[in-house]
């Protein structure tokens, strides 16, 4: 079994999972050093006079896109001082040093570097490009530039310590021919003295924020720097073949880099909902933010090359556990101190909080949570993304690769065994890269989740494990495939304890985890199925032949050894979209007797209020439903849970277990069946009022109405829409029962195309209510 996973454990939390409590908070601040002003000389003095485009005063202001992460420049060296001619000739300007007055990046966001390297989304000026591809800059010289006689090259640094050997100085040479897969320039523009320059980069190349600098030698002058006010920022290339995270597929692209609204999905594999998230990796601040996260991490820039690495880090930076990363996770239903993370529905303001206060973790966050963040930093920095929920998705706690159910004696569940847990959903990220470092076949698809759960190496992070590899069983090949595999593919396994204290298995479910795995489709806001990218059609030969090779690897490899026979089962159905909020919840028992002759039982039920991880918070209703079947025989028995009996109990995302259990009287068959269900809540209606045209005022009535006899305490609306109007909060205080409330906004749009307006409405008796309104924008 590979080692690269410990299990934390520990029942310290409430409504989570084992081994997992709040940092504590601290204050990071990232400070950078001023540079120095320069005393101008009488020599200096002369020679701004004779060559003033080469001597400009330099503003020491810096102009990085950030001011939190530290670039060493390097120290630039006085001008040559030539001797004072009374007359300067063709000859003698010939002979002067050859020195940069200034340097133009080409940076204009609506300009060729930004738009042939996919970044004109991003917000500011600054030059932002994607590796193992060419982009242009013009450098004005004090003289003609003379190709025989001139030398020049071009510095790049990036990091606090940058070393040639580490990738992280580099040492660009001007060239006559310009070839793939390296650091060059060529010019293939002069007029007069100005020259534009071609520069290539390797798709290999480290990603981040660099320093330029110019260096420039004539023949009869010593060497002079010039160093760039402007700096670069470096991302990954899913356009570039060469590039690792290449994606050969241009609606992909367009969907899993460059889109910054999606779908997240939740609730039951019976009543999915979906909810839009903002991931804004193009808004102001938000690049800016992802190099802050990259330097906050203590990744050697050096690793910043390989998006193993990356992921493998923003997976441990997201979460707040051990690290004082970007989300505190809170699973307890109190969150008085910070925002609910029901509440969230961008990660727009989560970013740039974290940024702004120099590293605070933000309060709080659950795995959908975790999972939007996750896409956002990802997207930004290059790395095609996007979240996908497992349904019924297992959190194996022992390494066992199987979800395990311990009972008593008498059939009662034993709560201190049962640390396995079944999660109703669980939100984490799949990404896109080749793995070179894994055998041929394992690249593409890689699942990364950032929501803190076990330790991986002595860190909370998951991935990037291979969906492929998940798919096969290969749980032998890193990173954390076991984990992700029983997530999605365990089975789960009942124990009885005998009257000597050990444990026999008594019953199976093959079924029980890993379904509607589901991600937004590409091009349209419909949910995508992908469970067949990560297992086999449930029963088939090739997916019980992944269960098995995994579990050789796993803590129980013996637990496949006794097929057990069957001839009764139970399985419980709902109708349509299943309970609603407010009413009683109806479902449907249905127990079927598939041999010739009779069968009695007696069904142990009893339901329990249960948080979305799978932890049960307390029993609401017991009942024994005895029940005679004659020789092939479906029986449906109906069950209620009233509404005065779970009104007071319910918690974040109004989950609940109906756990069924019994003995075949005549073979002493098992019978186990666990379904959870959820409470459906209200959407938002979301009513557009106006024409909608950018720099034009215009107008949204949102619409609630309470589906509770009762009155909902400290009701808070927040509403936010990229492009539309920045996130904010409404409070609306209390609402009375059955009442409807109708807000309207007012905004004005500011940029062009198709747009969301997403709203989201919290409060403690009442949580995931949203909704979403499309609004295409005009340009003026």
């Amino acid at each position: 079994m590979p080692g690269e996973r410990l299990t934390v454990r520990g029942m310290s939390d409430v409504g989570r999972f084992p081994g997992v409590a709040p940092p504590t908070r601290v204050h990071v601040s990232i400070h950078k050093e001023g540079e120095k002003k320069q005393e101008e000389g009488a020599c200096r003095h002369w020679f701004r006079k004779m060559c003033p485009c080469c001597c400009k005063r330099q503003n020491s202001a810096s102009h990085d896109i950030t001011d939190r992460v530290e670039v060493i420049k390097p120290v630039v060296p006085e001008p040559a001082k030539p001797p004072k001619p009374e007359i300067v000739d063709g000859k003698e300007m010939e002979d002067m040093a050859l020195s940069v007055c200034s340097v133009d990046l080409l940076s204009s966001k609506m300009g060729q570097n930004r738009r042939e390297h996919h970044t004109d989304l991003y917000e500011g000026d600054e030059l932002i490009i994607r590796r193992g591809q060419t982009f242009q800059m013009e450098l004005e010289l004090n003289r003609p530039f003379n190709a025989d006689n001139d030398k020049l090259h071009l510095d790049l640094k990036t990091g606090a310590l940058p070393l040639v050997s580490k990738g992280t100085h580099v040492i660009i040479p001007l060239v006559d021919h310009l070839e793939d897969k390296r650091w060059e320039a060529k010019i293939v523009e002069q007029n007069g003295n100005k020259i534009k320059l071609s520069v290539n980069s390797p798709a290999s190349a480290v990603i981040g924020l660099y320093g330029l600098a110019v260096t420039t030698r004539s023949p009869k002058g010593e060497a002079t720097t010039h160093s760039s006010n402007e700096n670069i920022v470096m991302l990954f290339n899913p356009w570039c073949k060469e590039d690792t995270v290449f994606l050969d597929d241009e609606d992909e692209r367009k969907e899993y880099v460059l889109n910054d609204t999606g779908r997240i999905y939740y609730g039951t594999e019976k009543q999915i909902g979906a909810r839009t998230w903002n991931f804004g990796q193009f808004h102001e601040g938000i690049l800016e933010a992802c190099l802050f996260i990259l330097e906050k991490s203590d990744m050697p820039p050096s690793g910043r090359g390989d998006p193993v690495n990356v992921v493998r880090v923003v997976s441990a930076i997201i979460n707040a556990q051990d690290d004082f990363g970007v989300l505190i996770g809170n699973w307890s239903g109190d969150y008085s101190d910070g925002i609910s993370p029901a509440a969230w529905s961008s990660s727009v303001d989560i970013l740039r909080k974290y940024h702004t206060s120099n590293g605070t973790p933000v309060s709080y966050g659950q795995c959908w949570v975790f999972s939007g963040v996750t896409t956002t930093v990802l997207r930004c920095l290059g790395i095609p993304a996007r979240s996908v929920t497992n349904f019924q998705s297992a959190h194996d706690t022992d390494v066992s690769l199987t979800t395990d159910v311990y009972f008593d004696e008498n059939m009662e569940p034993i709560d201190y065994l049962n640390s396995d847990s079944v999660w109703n959903f669980h939100v984490w990220n799949d990404c896109w890269m080749a793995r070179p470092d894994l055998p041929s076949g394992n690249g593409g698809w890689q699942a990364v989740d950032s929501t803190p759960q076990e330790t991986s190496q002595g860190t909370f992070r998951c991935g990037p494990a291979s969906v492929n590899a998940i798919l096969a069983g290969q749980v032998y090949l890193k990173h954390d495939t076991p984990f992700v595999f029983a997530e999605v593919n365990s089975d789960k396994i009942y124990w009885q304890r005998e009257i000597n204290g050990t444990f026999s298995q008594i019953f199976s479910e093959k079924k029980a985890v890993g379904h509607c795995i589901s991600t937004k489709a590409v091009g349209s806001d419909e949910r995508a199925d992908i469970t067949h990218l990560y297992k086999h059609q449930e029963g088939s030969e090739e997916e019980r032949i992944a269960v098995e090779t995994a579990s050789r690897y796993g803590s129980k490899p013996d637990v496949y050894s006794t097929p057990l026979a069957e001839d009764v089962s139970v399985e419980v159905k709902m109708e349509g979209e299943g309970p609603r909020m407010g009413a009683d919840a109806l479902l449907s028992i249905l127990v079927k007797n598939q041999s010739s002759q009779p069968r009695k039982t007696t069904l142990h039920s009893q339901v329990a209020v249960m948080y979305y991880t799978g932890v049960l918070k307390e029993t609401i209703k017991k009942e024994q439903l005895s029940v005679e079947l004659l020789p092939n025989e479906e029986k449906t028995i109906e069950w209620v849970l009233p509404f005065q009996q779970y009104k007071d109990q319910l918690v974040d995302q109004a989950a609940l277990m109906l756990t069924l259990s019994g003995r075949v009287n005549e073979t002493q068959q098992v019978l186990a069946n666990q379904t959870t269900f959820r409470l459906r809540t209200p959407d938002l209606t979301i009513m557009p009022l106006g024409e909608a045209v950018v720099g034009k005022e215009m107008a949204a009535k949102i619409i609630f109405t309470n589906p509770l006899p009762q009155t909902l305490k400290d009701v808070v609306f927040r509403v936010e829409g990229l492009g539309l109007q920045k996130g904010h909060e409404v409070v609306v205080g209390d609402v009375g029962g059955h009442s409807t409330v109708t807000l309207t906004e007012h905004f004005i749009p500011t940029q062009p195309g198709p747009r969301k307006l997403v709203a989201s409405l919290d409060c403690k008796q009442l949580t995931q209510v949203h909704g979403v309104a499309d609004i295409i924008v005009l340009d003026q």
